[in-house]
């Protein structure tokens, strides 16, 4: 995946923004052999439920079910802390996908240690109980997956990148600003205000400074794009000509 996503953009593949979203597509992948894991699951408990069947060796069951339980939470753990660390939401998806597997394994202790106890259908209905435990772990996961695969972005990240803009000196007001995950790296483009006296060298000066601010202070940002207007005086609108393209972004400016 990384090699997929280390690739650079390319005009002749029309990717332009590079291979960073495969990794999203991986997490679209896991999400639904989560899926699957709950489907089979469910099905097998309600298959058991109708039909039971006689569970043998149940030490060794317990035993290799304690095991399977224990190693794939921590594996699970693993994955999702380096996931959050790095930002990659394919990564968090993959360590929930491990998690499943963990209660799955989880189940089978619970189902066997119910037959040692002489209810058989402990096993069954245990396994139930645990689909519904793997639903919520997709619903988690499918989550994260669909922010990411529409853009979203964490509102705090979001607050210091624009604090970071009004910090530069000359920067008067952000115009507008978007940020972007794509794999676990960040791309933002936006928009500032700067006096409308100045050339246009000490103009992109100061955008340079504004781009050079968010990379120091925004983590896993790779690269900004900056567009800088000047500040407007008797209420003179510099981007008329182009108003009726942005309709969006008109209706937001108006509600905010």
């Amino acid at each position: 995946m990384d090699r997929v996503r280390a690739r650079p953009p390319s005009r002749v593949s029309a990717l332009t923004y590079g291979y960073g979203r495969a990794e999203d597509l991986a997490g679209v992948f896991i999400v639904a052999m989560i899926a699957l894991s709950a489907v089979l699951a469910g099905y097998e408990s309600i298959r058991r439920l109708i039909d039971p069947q006689p569970v043998t060796h149940v030490v060794v069951v317990i035993a290799a079910g304690l095991i399977g339980a224990a190693g794939n939470e921590l594996v699970a753990y693993y994955r999702i802390r380096v996931g959050r660390t790095i930002g990659s939401a394919a990564l968090i998806a993959d360590g929930l996908h491990a998690r499943t597997d963990g209660l799955t394994s989880l189940a089978v202790v619970l189902g066997a240690l119910g037959v040692l106890a002489g209810f058989p259908l402990a096993d069954p209905i245990v396994g139930l109980l645990i689909t519904v435990a793997i639903l919520f772990v997709l619903k988690g996961a499918a989550t994260d997956i669909y922010r990411r695969l529409m853009d979203a972005v964490e509102p705090e990240l979001v607050d210091t990148a624009e604090a970071s803009l009004r910090s530069v000196p000359g920067v008067q007001n952000v115009d507008d600003l978007r940020l972007r995950w794509i794999g676990h790296r960040l791309r933002a483009e936006t928009g500032i205000v700067v006096d409308s006296e100045l050339g246009i060298v000490e103009a992109h000066a100061i955008a340079n400074r504004a781009h050079h601010q968010l990379l120091h202070d925004v983590p896993k940002l790779d690269d900004v794009t900056v567009h800088v207007s000047p500040c407007a005086h008797d209420g003179q609108d510099h981007h008329a000509d182009i108003a009726h393209h942005r309709p969006h972004t008109a209706a937001n400016q108006a509600s905010a």
